[in-house]
């Protein structure tokens, strides 16, 4: 009987060895395996949001472009309009450009939104009080020239000039360094 045991056991023992090593050499392979895609696929995320991040700054660096007066007086302005209606179709165009971009905060820093929102409001409201030093009904030529003549004659720098300076700094370190977000 021990005789039978042992016979068993030799080749029991030498089966159960090979066994316990394929699981182990499967189990670390099929282990290995994962964390090779889930690395690949953290990669490709990262990839695909610093693209996502990428075109935010984009948009909300052609948001600023398009919300200084250079650029927005001339797309909005009619000669036959009043300071009134000049100063109306300006806000109501700044306001519609940021809810277009409303989005775009999901993908940048709290100081980068913070700074294009606040832009948004210094605009506004240049706007709104060289508009109130003149009257309503004026040719909207008066308001147009004040306004260029603001931005001409101001020491300080343009918020909007600020808020690209802040947007380009922020887009050129996640180039350089990658997502942190």
């Amino acid at each position: 009987m021990m005789q039978s045991v042992l016979e068993i056991l030799k080749y029991t023992i030498p089966a159960l060895v090979v066994l316990l090593a394929s699981y182990l050499i499967v189990q670390k392979f099929v282990v290995s395996e994962t964390q090779r895609k889930q690395l690949a696929l953290l990669h490709d995320t990262q990839d695909i949001t610093l693209r996502l991040r990428l075109q935010a700054y984009e948009r909300l660096v052609l948001f600023v472009e398009r919300l200084h007066p250079r650029q927005l007086i001339p797309r909005v302005y009619e000669s036959s309009m009043t300071v009134l209606e000049l100063q109306q179709m300006l806000i109501f165009n700044i306001k519609t450009e940021f809810e277009h971009n409303l989005s775009q905060q999901l993908y940048v820093s709290k100081q980068v939104w913070d700074t294009v929102k606040s832009v948004k409001e210094q605009e506004i409201n240049m706007i709104s009080n060289i508009a109130q030093q003149l009257k309503p009904d004026a040719p909207a030529k008066e308001l147009h020239m004040r306004m260029v003549d603001y931005i001409l004659t101001t020491d300080s720098e343009m918020p909007t000039d600020i808020a690209l300076h802040i947007i380009n700094d922020e887009a050129k370190q996640i180039l350089q360094y990658g997502p942190g977000k």
